[in-house]
């Protein structure tokens, strides 16, 4: 945009009276001295050192900003966006991308350089996450700060390693013109011009302004408010750093209402979900429903991207209506989506026209742009939505995939902010004014639901159809823009072999591993606040309580190191410090899992850990408990020491997912109950009377039975299933007699069941009784021996209903320990029973994973050969890709599973989206579903070493 530009569309804006200032003071003077303000120490003992007029991390930030934005208002104006674009970067919109990520900056500064990429610089260059080929590298995971050491000693020939003379102003004119080249051959004219006029410590800061990672100890919220109290709320609805810059000079001048409020054609900052952190009980609470208004909604969570849609009646484009896509970050997508009904080369807008209503003027839409598979007819990975819209705006005819844009708020209409409306209100308008184009523009569908269980079948159904997850919303709730709160949350399923929460844990301490990972940390030693910790005199005082290594990549330790860096401190065994942390065993003077290292809380980082389950009594760990397979998920960049888990939290948090596990199962059983079918009422029938027995006894068939008598009380239920008269005639044909009485104690009583005659015997406790299951296997086992003199089974355990307590013992003696008899055969059926009742090792006192714990160290049992301890998989599938996943995962330590019934596996391993589905919707009824993985997980996991989170891949 030319200067003229400018004046005619901000009339008002700000001059500068003098030439920006040198970019080196920019460093220097904010940039540093920021920095070194984070990593200052701080406490309630240093301020009492340094006095009560000391001023605090905080304030400190605060004076450092201020003092140079009042520096740069004397001595160079009040038109501050030359200085805002180069502090935060990544607020400008006004600067196109620079297409520019690490791999190809390496390569620009190689050129520049003239390095070759396979010496120890290049490689250290392009191989920025890992540690350096020599120890001295000390900037892994640092890009920017990598850049920097190859620097060194290379400056531009006959320039000093001082810092330049390039203003403010010069950089940002050659930045628009770097961010104009597209090529490589382009870009390294640029690269080159910067690297003759600065320094090393400027281009390090250079590169991270290109990146748009700064990492100044300041955020934008302090930034803006330090320039104008009104900054961040001006910025939220127009989401335009040069507005920011331009409009708030006067910092005495407030904003009044309709200045902070969404406008039509301008960017804003939508309102976000707030991340799950309790149960859907505890959710709903939080949705304030009230007797007259009990109802909260539930919408899916959608795989996409985060779009708002602005139109408005213009007569100079054709179509008569101007359209204009901003996603999350304010990115324009106009240009792909398209700016008028009748623009041809549109992925979207031009197949929409009968989506609103004719007396609709103007409208903003926030939603989800998402890709459609048309041919399956369901969503597809947000990764393919670029491409699938540059397609289709090729080829609108294909039914191929295309973008949806799912509408769920309306926020503007015909000239009216509708954000301080109801959520409820809202939709209202928007149901007014928007029609659906089938698998165009579509209103997003939600639930409206009034309790937590209404909520359990529909995170089934995302479990079963692989989806995002669930959003709870308050429909009594207005649109607050740049936020997340409770009015919005996520709400996700759990998972087989979880505990269910993600704990948010400080490092306290570090473990150096062995092998490929010697001579660095590997493992990390966690803690949680004591009980009223923060009201203490020692407010940073942490207990140990968990190890963790596994789930980390190369580039998640690298980044670890480059945020600890330099602030580790050795264990002194003999000078622990009982100032900041307390190990397991510490009131006897022990220190249980020890680390090598330690750091402060407040100098440290908080991780988010998963873990199978939570161990207590566990003296090894000062909270007296532990987890149990705990694994790394991410960095919690957004918390600090203070935010993060504390004891009674953790506790508290324990017991809610453990209440919320039964319950889960009491309404499952409660469910199945009542699907089960109502049995018939059975007529009442006097045990063998007016018995009829088909084939009438005709003589003896062998001699088996000769000289016994039997007393059949009963019948044999199923699966035998004859009456006691079949019975009777099955004793008689084998040589035996029929009594109707117990009486002599030669007699065999047979029975099942607990009627009368049978009670009445049992509690006269004299006479044994046996199943009819005997006489049959004895028959069974004499037809089979044919030829050979007949002999009797003697009882086992299983053919006795009841027995005489001195017989017991006798029964027990004629079988093995798990019920396969001495005396006769046994048929598969039978086979198969013995072995599915033997008691599984791993439900005993004996733990594989325990004895593994107790020979091992933790290098061992986080390596490859173990990643997958404790996990039962299930591979879905035979082909060579498969059967190389399965033997992995074998290798890796996993035990199989032979089919998918089985309600203990924890993970399924597919090939692909089709298999993946049908696995999914197999196993969502499950209380704790299985984790559907695909091989590409499996061999990311044998690749790195360790078992990675499943939502990583």
């Amino acid at each position: 945009m030319s200067e003229e530009q400018l004046d005619e569309k901000y009339p008002n804006r700000p001059h500068n009276h003098s030439t920006t200032l040198p970019f080196r003071d920019l460093f220097l003077d904010l940039f540093n001295p920021l920095n070194e303000n984070k990593r200052r120490r701080g406490g309630p003992a240093l301020a009492r050192r340094r006095g009560t007029h000391t001023q605090n991390v905080k304030e400190t930030r605060k004076s450092i900003i201020e003092k140079f934005i009042n520096r740069w208002r004397t001595e160079v104006g009040n038109d501050i966006f030359p200085l805002f674009r180069l502090i935060v970067p990544e607020k400008d919109r006004e600067r196109p991308m620079y297409g520019l990520k690490e791999a190809t900056i390496a390569k620009l500064l190689l050129k520049t350089l003239n390095l070759d990429k396979n010496g120890e610089d290049g490689y250290n260059l392009l191989h920025w996450k890992l540690p350096g080929v020599k120890s001295t590298s000390q900037m892994a995971g640092d890009f920017a700060g990598r850049c920097y050491e190859t620097l060194a000693g290379r400056e531009a020939a006959g320039r000093s390693s001082g810092p330049g003379n390039m203003t403010v102003e010069q950089v940002n004119d050659l930045l628009d013109r770097l961010s104009s080249k597209h090529k490589e051959e382009e870009q390294l004219p640029v690269f080159r011009e910067f690297y003759i006029n600065m320094n090393r410590e400027e281009l390090m800061w250079l590169i991270r302004i290109i990146l748009r990672q700064m990492k100044v100890g300041a955020t934008e919220k302090t930034l803006f408010e330090a320039w104008h109290k009104d900054a961040e709320n001006l910025f939220n609805v127009s989401s335009s750093l040069r507005r920011v810059c331009w409009e708030l000079v006067d910092p005495e001048l407030r904003l009044d209402g309709n200045d902070t409020g969404i406008k039509i054609m301008q960017c804003f900052q939508p309102q976000l979900a707030q991340f799950q952190s309790h149960t859907v009980e505890k959710m709903v609470t939080n949705m304030q429903c009230t007797e007259e208004d009990p109802f909260f909604w539930i919408e899916e969570k959608l795989d996409g991207e985060r779009m708002q849609l602005h139109m408005i009646y213009d007569e100079t484009i054709p179509g008569d209506y101007r359209f204009n896509y901003w996603s999350r970050k304010a990115k324009d997508y106009t240009d792909l989506y398209g700016k008028g009904f009748e623009e041809e080369q549109s992925a979207l807008t031009r197949h929409v026209r009968g989506a609103f209503n004719e007396n609709v003027r103007s409208i903003i839409l926030d939603g989800e742009m998402i890709s459609w598979d048309m041919r399956d007819d369901r969503i597809v990975g947000f990764g393919h939505l670029k491409t699938h819209a540059k397609a289709h705006r090729e080829d609108p005819n294909s039914l191929a995939s295309r973008p949806l844009f799912r509408v769920f708020d309306c926020l503007f209409l015909n000239g009216e902010a509708l954000t301080n409306y109801s959520l409820r209100d809202r939709r209202k308008a928007l149901a007014s004014a928007v029609n659906n184009v089938y698998r165009r523009l579509e209103i997003h569908e939600y639930n409206e639901v009034t309790t937590a269980a209404e909520v359990e079948p529909m995170l089934r159904k995302v479990v079963a159809e692989a989806s995002e997850g669930l959003v709870m919303k308050n429909p009594r709730s207005a649109y607050r823009l740049n936020d997340r709160n409770n009015d919005w949350m996520k709400v996700k399923p759990e998972y087989m072999t979880e505990f269910g929460e993600n704990l948010d844990c400080i490092v306290i301490g570090g473990y150096y591993g062995s092998g490929h990972r010697g001579g660095n940390l590997s493992s990390f030693l966690c803690g949680l606040a004591p009980p009223h910790a923060l009201g203490s005199p020692n407010p940073e005082l942490m207990w140990s309580f968990c190890k963790v290594g596994g789930g980390m990549t190369a580039q998640d330790y690298a980044e670890i190191r480059h945020m600890t860096d330099g602030k580790w401190n050795d264990w002194d065994k003999n000078n622990p410090p009982l100032e900041w942390i307390e190990l397991g065993g510490w009131l006897d003077n022990l220190q249980y899992e020890m680390p090598d290292v330690w750091i402060k809380p407040s100098e440290s980082i908080v991780l988010q850990i998963k873990a199978a389950s939570v161990i207590t009594g566990e003296k090894r760990y000062r909270t007296g408990c532990t987890l149990r397979f705990p694994r790394f998920v991410a960095i919690r960049k957004d918390k600090d020491w203070k935010q993060a888990l504390n004891v009674e939290s953790f506790w508290a948090l324990k017991s809610r997912a453990e209440h919320e596990k039964k319950e889960k199962e009491f309404k499952v059983d409660d469910a199945r109950k009542k699907r089960a079918k109502r049995s018939r009422k059975k007529e009442l029938t006097v045990i063998g009377a007016d018995e009829q027995v088909k084939t009438p006894y005709a003589g003896p068939e062998t001699a088996l039975f000769n000289g016994m008598s039997f007393y059949i009380i009963t019948g044999a239920a199923k699966p035998i299933n004859k009456t006691k008269a079949e019975l009777e005639q099955l004793v008689k044909v084998n040589g035996g007699n029929i009594v109707a009485t117990h009486t002599n104690s030669e007699t065999i009583c047979i029975a099942e069941g607990n009627p009368i005659r049978v009670a009445s015997i049992k509690k006269a406790g004299t006479r044994n009784i046996f199943r009819p299951q005997w006489l049959l296997e004895c028959i069974k086992q004499a037809k089979s021996d044919i030829g050979r003199p007949n002999v009797l089974l003697p009882f086992e355990p299983r053919h006795v209903l009841f027995s005489k307590e001195e017989d017991e013992d006798s029964f027990n003696g004629n079988t093995d320990d798990y019920g396969d008899s001495f005396a006769r055969d046994v048929d598969i059926e039978e086979l198969e029973k013995i072995l599915a009742d033997m008691p599984k090792f791993e439900d005993d006192d004996y733990d594989a994973n325990e004895i593994m714990d107790e020979l091992f160290d933790d290098d061992v049992l986080e390596g490859p050969g173990c990643m997958f301890r404790g996990l039962r998989m299930y591979v879905a599938g035979d082909d060579m890709v498969l059967e190389a996943a399965k033997r992995i995962v074998l290798f890796a330590g996993a035990r199989l599973a032979s089919s998918l019934e089985d309600e203990k596996i924890t993970h399924v391993v597919v090939s692909g989206e089709e298999s993946a589905r049908e696995s999914r919707i197999q196993t969502a009824s499950r209380i704790r579903p299985p984790r559907v993985v695909t091989t590409e997980w499996v061999l990311r996991c044998l690749k790195e070493g360790t078992r990675l989170d499943e939502e990583s891949v």
